[in-house]
Parts: C-alpha cells; sequence; structure tokens
C-alpha cells in the first residue's frame, strides 16, 4: 500500500476512535467504569484497584432477557463461564467456571447479599438483583477458603434509590420446541416392523400386510408437546435519604412447560433496608421470603418418542388406550400421553433467606461490621399415581407418596476492616471470623391400595406402607483475612489467607489453609505512557492462591452403618451391620490456579480488552476408594479418597468497543470468548471411573488418567458389511451362519482395534469428548433516539454429544416406533454404508454403545434479540418517569449439525430424553413511576 494512503488512513482511524471524526466529545463510560465499586468477598473495590480475575456482569444488558432465572440471563455474558440451561419449568442452571475441576461437586459457591445460598437461583427475581460479579481465579476466590474452588458468584440486591422510585415490570412469553424430531408415521412403521421380524425369522403381523392402508396413525409427540405461556409481574419501591434506604418488593412468576402437565409457579418478597441510626452505627438487613410450587406430571419423552404411530391414545370408549396382548406385535410401553395426564408429582417450596447487620465505625479508619443470616428451604415433595387397566397394561392399586424436607442453615460473620490512605500510599486490611452449620432433616412414606381414590392420605391406604427418615448437620469455622495494597495508584498488591474447619473431616484433617496473593501493575499511570493519547488505561495482573473443596457428603470419614432384619427361628431379629470402610486419614482437595491478565483501555476509551490465562490444578482430589469386597465392606458405597489430579489451563477474552457515538445513533458490541482445555492427571488406580449409562446398562462416560473428564468410550465403527465376503475375512462379531442370530450382511462392521480376531470388550476405546474447545458470544447494542436494538448470539465449538436417544429410535430390533432416520436403512447390497439392516433381536448388537451415536455438539445461537421503546417523558404526565415497551425473542435461531431438540445438553454431553430448550418470544412492560 503507498505509504501515503497508509498516513491517511491511521489518520482517519484515529479520529474515528477519539470521537473527534463526528465532533462529538470523549466517551468516558470506560472511564466511569473503572472507577465503579466492584463488589468482592467480604469488601469492596474499585474496578482499576482489582488484582484478581473478576466478570462483572452488565446488569442492563442482562436484565432485558425474559427468563426464569437469572442464571440463563447471563449465559455468554461472562468469560470463563459456562452456563447450561435446562427446559425444564422450575430447574436451575449448571454453572462450571474455567471447566470441570473435580469429579464430584463442580457447581461454584453462590453469595447472596453476604450470604452463601444453598437454594437455587430459581429463589431470586431478577428485577431485584443490582450486581452479580464473578471471581475466577484462586487470588480472588480463596477469601471463601473450602468454598472457592469452583468460582464464586456474589449477587447483590438492590438497595433504595433517592427520591423515591416504584417500578412496575412485566412480560408475557409463548414457548415453542425449537426443533422437533420426526418419527416414523403407522405406514412407515408397519413396514418396517415386517421387515424386522422376518429378518429374525419371525411372523409378521397381519394386521400390517397392507402397510400403506394405515395412514399417518398417532403423532405422540405432539400430543405430549404444545406451545405454552410465560408470565412474569414485578412491583418494587425504592427510596433513599441521607440517614436510611428501603427497598421492597414482590413479584409473581407462573411458566406453563411445553411437555404436559409441567409448570413453575413462584412468589417472592424482597425487604432491604439500611439505617443510620448513630454517626458511628449502621443497621441494616436483606430478607427474601420466597414460595414455589413445581408440577412434572410422569412424562416420559423417551417413551413417548417410542410409542407405536398404530396405537390410539384413547380406546373406543374414550378411555385411555394400552398395548395388545403380544408385545411382539404391539409392544409394551404404557401410554405415555395417559400417565402424564394422571401421574400427579410436585414439589411445594417454602424458602426464606435473610441477614441483619451491625457497622460501627471505630476509629475514622477502621470499622467492625457483624453480619447473622439464615436460610430455611422447606420443600414438599407429593407423588400420586392412580390405579389403571390400559390394555395389557394395569397399575393394580393407586399409589401415594409424600415427603417432607427440612435444611436450616445458619450464619455468623465478623469482620474488621482498615482503609487508609498515606499520600501515595493506601492500605485496605481485612480480618474477621466466619461460621456457618447446617441441619437437613427428612421424613416421608408411601401407601398403596385405596378404599376409594379421593382420599388420597396416608393413612387412608391399606398395603405396602413404608416410611423413612434421617438428620444429617454439618458445620464449618474459619478465620480469613486479606490486605491490600496500592502505591501512587501504579503497583497493587493482595494477599489473603483463610483458615477452615470443616465437619466432614476426621480431627487430624479437619483444618486447612489457603492462602493467595497478586500483584498489578498500572503501566498507564508511568511517566512513559500516562500523556499517551492512544492507551487510557493499561494494567498487568498476576495471581497465585490456593483453595479448598470438602464436598463429598457428611460422615465420608467414618464407618456407615445399616439396620437389617433377620428371620431366626422364625422370630425377626434385628441387627447392624457396617456398609461403609472408614477413611479417617481422608483430607481437603486443595486446588491452586495460576492466572496472568492484562486490562487495556485504548482511543479515549472507545475499545477495552480484557485477557486471561490461567492454569488450574486439582491436587489430593477426593476421588472413591477401591474396596475389594473381601474386606467384608461393600465395593459400591465407598468412601473418598485424595489420590487424583485434574489440570484445566485456559486463555479468557472480554472485547468492548464504542463503535459509533452519535447523539442519535449508538452502537456497542461486546465480544467474549473462552478457551480452556481439561485433562485428569491422575486417578485412584488404572482403573476408570465409570460416570454415566445408558437404559441398556452400557457404559458411555468415564473418567481416566490422559483424558478430558467424562469422555466418551465404545466401539468404534467401520461402515456396514454389504456382502458376506466381507464378513469372512474380518474379525468375528457374533458367530454362525444364520443370518437370524449372527453377523450378517447389512450388519454394522466393528473394528478390531486390538488385532485379535474377535469383537469384544477389548476393542472398546475413547470416542468423543464432551467439552467444547472453546465458548463465545457476541452482542450489538443499537440506540437511536428512543429506540434501543439488542441483539446477542452465543455458541460453542469442539464439544461433541452422545445422542442416546438414537440408541432406541435407530436401533430397529424391538417393537418400538423409529425416527425417519431409519428410511434410509440397509436392505441391499450398496443400499447404505450408515444405517444397518432391521432385525429383531439385534443379534450384532449394532445398538451397542460406539461413535455411530456420536454427533458434533457445535453451535451458534440467536439467543437473544430484545427491540424496546421508551416513551417520551411527559406522555402520561408528570407521575410516569419512564415507561418502557419490549418485544423480544430467545433462542430464536439455532445453527447446528446436531440433529436433537437442541444442542444445549447436560454438561456431561449424553442427550437420554433430556426436557429440550424452548424457543420464547415475549411481549413486555416497564414502568417508573
Amino acid at each position: 500500500m503507498n505509504s501515503k494512503y497508509l498516513k491517511i488512513t491511521v489518520a482517519i482511524a484515529a479520529l474515528y476512535f477519539s470521537g473527534d471524526l463526528y465532533g462529538q466529545e470523549k466517551d468516558t463510560l470506560n472511564e466511569k467504569k473503572i472507577e465503579e465499586v466492584v463488589v468482592i468477598g467480604y469488601g469492596k473495590a474499585k474496578a482499576k484497584d482489582l488484582t484478581g480475575s473478576v466478570s462483572v456482569i452488565n446488569m442492563n444488558k442482562a436484565s432485558n432477557q425474559p427468563v426464569a432465572d437469572i442464571g440463563q440471563a447471563i449465559q455468554g455474558r461472562a468469560s470463563g463461564v459456562t452456563v447450561i440451561n435446562s427446559g425444564e419449568p422450575g430447574s436451575n442452571v449448571t454453572f462450571r467456571i474455567r471447566g470441570t475441576g473435580t469429579i464430584k461437586n463442580n457447581d461454584p459457591l453462590i453469595v447472596v447479599d453476604g450470604m452463601p445460598l444453598n437454594g437455587g437461583l430459581n429463589q431470586i427475581n431478577m428485577s431485584d438483583v443490582e450486581s452479580i460479579n464473578i471471581l475466577k481465579d484462586a487470588s480472588s476466590t480463596a477469601i471463601y477458603g473450602s468454598r472457592g474452588a469452583n468460582g464464586v458468584v456474589i449477587i447483590t440486591t438492590k438497595r433504595g434509590a433517592k427520591g423515591g422510585v416504584l417500578n412496575f415490570d412485566t412480560f408475557t412469553a409463548v414457548q415453542t420446541v425449537t426443533n422437533m424430531p420426526k418419527f416414523l408415521d403407522a405406514s412407515q412403521y408397519a413396514q418396517l416392523n415386517n421387515e424386522m421380524l422376518t429378518n429374525a425369522g419371525l411372523s409378521t403381523n397381519p394386521e400390517f400386510a397392507d402397510p400403506a392402508s394405515l395412514g399417518k396413525g398417532t403423532d405422540w409427540l405432539k400430543a405430549l408437546f404444545s406451545p405454552s405461556i410465560m408470565s412474569s409481574y414485578s412491583l418494587s419501591y425504592g427510596d433513599r435519604s441521607e440517614k436510611s434506604n428501603l427497598y421492597v418488593s414482590a413479584s409473581y412468576f407462573n411458566q406453563k412447560g411445553m411437555v404436559l402437565n409441567t409448570d413453575y409457579e413462584r412468589f417472592i418478597v424482597q425487604l432491604n433496608g439500611d439505617t443510620k441510626i448513630k454517626p458511628f452505627l449502621k443497621l441494616g438487613n436483606s430478607l427474601k421470603v420466597q414460595h414455589d410450587v413445581k408440577k412434572k406430571g410422569e412424562y416420559d419423552v423417551k417413551n413417548t418418542m417410542l410409542s407405536l404411530p398404530t396405537r390410539s391414545i384413547y380406546d373406543e370408549n374414550g378411555n385411555w388406550a394400552g398395548p395388545g396382548t403380544n408385545p411382539m406385535l404391539y409392544g409394551d410401553i404404557d401410554n405415555p400421553i395417559g400417565k402424564a395426564s394422571l401421574v400427579d408429582k410436585s414439589t411445594k417450596g417454602y424458602n426464606l433467606q435473610g441477614n441483619i447487620y451491625g457497622e460501627v465505625d471505630i476509629l475514622k479508619d477502621l470499622k467492625f461490621k457483624s453480619l447473622g443470616g439464615v436460610e430455611v428451604n422447606i420443600w414438599d415433595d407429593r407423588t400420586w399415581s392412580p390405579k389403571y387397566q390400559w390394555g395389557v397394561k394395569s397399575q393394580e392399586n393407586s399409589y401415594l407418596y409424600e415427603g417432607n424436607n427440612r435444611s436450616i442453615t445458619l450464619l455468623w460473620d465478623n469482620t474488621l476492616t482498615y482503609d487508609k490512605t498515606f499520600g501515595k500510599h493506601h492500605v485496605n486490611v481485612v480480618a474477621g471470623s466466619s461460621s456457618q452449620s447446617n441441619q437437613f432433616k427428612y421424613l416421608n412414606a408411601s401407601v398403596q391400595k385405596f378404599a376409594s381414590d379421593n382420599t388420597q392420605q396416608i393413612d387412608n391406604g391399606t398395603l405396602q406402607p413404608t416410611q423413612h427418615g434421617n438428620m444429617s448437620e454439618w458445620a464449618i469455622m474459619s478465620y480469613l483475612g486479606r490486605a491490600n495494597y496500592s502505591f501512587a495508584d501504579k503497583y497493587y498488591l493482595t494477599a489473603t489467607i483463610r483458615r477452615d474447619g470443616s465437619s466432614r473431616f476426621g480431627k487430624e484433617n479437619r483444618w486447612g489453609w489457603f492462602p493467595s496473593a497478586a500483584f498489578a501493575w498500572r503501566i498507564s499511570n508511568e511517566n512513559f505512557l500516562k500523556d499517551s493519547k492512544t492507551i487510557n488505561n493499561l494494567k498487568l495482573r498476576l495471581g497465585y492462591g490456593i483453595t479448598g473443596n470438602q464436598e463429598i457428603g457428611n460422615y465420608s470419614f467414618s464407618s456407615s452403618y445399616n439396620t437389617y432384619l433377620y428371620n431366626f427361628n422364625n422370630t425377626y431379629v434385628g441387627a447392624v451391620l457396617p456398609t461403609m470402610l472408614p477413611n479417617p486419614n481422608v483430607k481437603w482437595e486443595g486446588q491452586e490456579q495460576f492466572n496472568a491478565g492484562i486490562d487495556l483501555d485504548m482511543f479515549n476509551n472507545r475499545i477495552s480488552l480484557i485477557v486471561d490465562g490461567y492454569v488450574k490444578n486439582t491436587n489430593d482430589m477426593l476421588v472413591p476408594m477401591s474396596v475389594p469386597v473381601t474386606s467384608g465392606y461393600s465395593d459400591v458405597y465407598v468412601p473418598y479418597t485424595n489420590a487424583g489430579k485434574i489440570q484445566n489451563k485456559g486463555v479468557e477474552v472480554t472485547l468492548s468497543t464504542k463503535n459509533l457515538l452519535k447523539t442519535e445513533f449508538k452502537w456497542s458490541t461486546d465480544f467474549v470468548f473462552s478457551y480452556n482445555k481439561n485433562n485428569v492427571e491422575t486417578i485412584n488406580s488404572d482403573t476408570p471411573i465409570l460416570v454415566s449409562n445408558t437404559g441398556f446398562n452400557s457404559t458411555i462416560g468415564l473418567i481416566q488418567a490422559g483424558y478430558p473428564v467424562n469422555v466418551f468410550y465404545g466401539y468404534v465403527t467401520d461402515g456396514i458389511f454389504q456382502n458376506q465376503a466381507q464378513i469372512d475375512v474380518h474379525a468375528v462379531q457374533t458367530p454362525g451362519t444364520n443370518y437370524a442370530t449372527s453377523t450378517a450382511p447389512g450388519d454394522i462392521r466393528f473394528k478390531d482395534l486390538n488385532n485379535d480376531g474377535v469383537i469384544n470388550d477389548k476393542d472398546r476405546t475413547f470416542i468423543g469428548n464432551p467439552n467444547p474447545k472453546f465458548t463465545f458470544s457476541f452482542n450489538n447494542t443499537f440506540s437511536y433516539k428512543n429506540f434501543d436494538l439488542n441483539i446477542f448470539l452465543q455458541g460453542s465449538y469442539g464439544n461433541d454429544i452422545y445422542n442416546a436417544n438414537r440408541m432406541y429410535t435407530e436401533s430397529m430390533s424391538v417393537i418400538q416406533n423409529q425416527s425417519t432416520a431409519v428410511l434410509g436403512r440397509w436392505n441391499g447390497e450398496g443400499t447404505s454404508n450408515s444405517i444397518p439392516r432391521p432385525i429383531f433381536g439385534d443379534p450384532n448388537q449394532n445398538s451397542r454403545v460406539s461413535d455411530r451415536y456420536i454427533e458434533d455438539g457445535s453451535y451458534l445461537k440467536l439467543k437473544n434479540i430484545n427491540l424496546s421503546y421508551t416513551l417520551p417523558k411527559g406522555v402520561f404526565g408528570e407521575n410516569l418517569n419512564m415507561v418502557k415497551i419490549f418485544l423480544s425473542a430467545q433462542n430464536l435461531l439455532t445453527w447446528t449439525k446436531y440433529s436433537g431438540f437442541d444442542p444445549e445438553v447436560p454438561v456431561n454431553g449424553i442427550d437420554n430424553g433430556t426436557y429440550p430448550i424452548s424457543r420464547t418470544v415475549s411481549l413486555g412492560l416497564n414502568i417508573a413511576f
């Protein structure tokens, strides 16, 4: 390129990023951002003073998504944070922060208004949330010690606003299934059934003599799924004065499920307040009371897909229909629509989370704060299943189950905070203690056979009464300290130490130390850069720390005993027998993490870049102990031992740009990228840990040294045998010469990986990885006068999905319906090299766990698009400060190669009848008085 034109291009770019191209004043948004106060563990800090890796969620962008809980709203908004949704109403999201670090509980610690949350995020009304900050590296999370190994999500709810503001928020949405799989109609199934039985040497169904005459038949999936309504209403009031503030809100949320007889209903009341009763004394509280009802019936997505289209939902009398007498002809699946309609499964929750605190200014720069908190979670489970007779399928007696569960958590935190500036030196020191305890109790009972189904009470049942109940407790005592030091706003140092004692370990290993340190250098404040017109902020960060994990359940260090009754000489004698071998030497799982980061703002803060690289090593990982049966203890119920290591390493990028800053038209972009590589370094022994299986009792996922967590394990396919000659020269799969009982042309050929001439378990290998290579999101916000448009794209790349549904819906080996994929089945040499022949009984085990069911799980979603219009002030009088109308769509479009309902599947990557994610279109209204 000519140097003259290059100079002109550079000059125009400089003008563009400076804002001068439009006569625009310099953008000060990022300058304000680095001065913003960020809530961190047991305190606050300015964004510019942070030394660790902390993601601050922009609530203005996250809150414009009408969703069931805030977990769904922050999906893709923070680098290094994976959020996996479930479509089932009332379900909670699954978090993964910087990968899977342990084989046990990987959920992050969620702290709401200073108190750890035991319940789910669906207990929180998104309209009540002021800020969400996610602590990712050990230098940030070590202040939480044993609770911070999987990251920390800090949620702060709203306080009062000056002048008193009354808000009303509402939306109504319609939900639909995103990608309904297609299944054979009655004619197509009858033809398949004839082939399947003929190939097995069996008699065919005489009713299927003319398949074409059967027509379309029953669409069972259409009967199970239907569009549904979701609605939300929230009313809040906040006020602030010089001495006090108040925030109170009430909200109602109702979500009807797309699946028959599933829905979720929630009520929340929030009350927050702070009062300065003396110049040196402040009192405050945060209180949330929530009640929800979750109904889920007894739906079965998989059985609905497999139900025969040749059967009706109702019989000739209008009652629920069932299969005929011969399962070889009519199958043996219960009427899934009947069960989903009649069986009543519900959970009623009663939840309270609150705290009260007092803060005293002992000296000008020294404060003492004491916070006492309580969380009460009570939930009642109930299942009522009436007796029925549907064809040959019956439930002779009605069944009732009721259970009561109660969890009470108490918290007491005490902290001293010293904050002082000496010229160019600034010191902030926090020291304190934290004590937390929990008691969990449950009691349940079940009974069958009622004189009348109208008397649905435990006492009214007469057959097989059962009752169970138990209690468990845990407690943590902690001492913590953190020192922050900065010099001349250029050099920052943070040191943290926490000592935790947990009741989940024996006396000799109960206590653990969790230190961390971090350093930051704000280079942009050095003399050689402080006058730069290009770089406005440049900071380098380095951090190291150790956190812990205690999530092994209660009493794992001690022996477990069960009671039994034995018939001895016609007399029942009670006995107590040990079931689990004790391991008093089990100790804390430690997680050390190195983090290096850079924060960069350029061109008058038009470009903001945050990059982090990390290495996270989980040492002394808690894994199940190998216990031989000869020990006299169970080899199923085993204790944990410290014998494993997992490493995660990755890179995170957050890029924000202000593309256009005209007075009337603005355009900004946010790009988030997360790369993580997971590897199991060691486990307890050479024997892999089985982590998942299917209804065929076939192992799918494993944890084994040298591979990522939850890799898929099975056989490798090598096309389809087209003729007998190919079978003769291949390793033996199912021996014999009878095509009805042995390997035959049209069967899948599996690779003989060990070259021993036989296909067996020794030929299984690792066939897929559910962990994505990277995830990303791309958000664009446009503003023109009173219109705002937000377009949010989110995706995942490089992960595999094991579509276990296809093991059933493409098996062509039992009397069940199949997907339309089997229309391309093998029916003669050269007709197919991917879909095998249909044959009852599957003698070649074509449906065994193999790479046949591995699919590319990569996807790109138009996750959210939101168009809003804010009415000009004064349209409805002076009493209305703001009226905003919005139209929003969630999961509007998905680009993926995955053939199932939706590529967002559970974290283990296995789709086995998963409740699908919905496409949601919403219309909403925000009003402020």
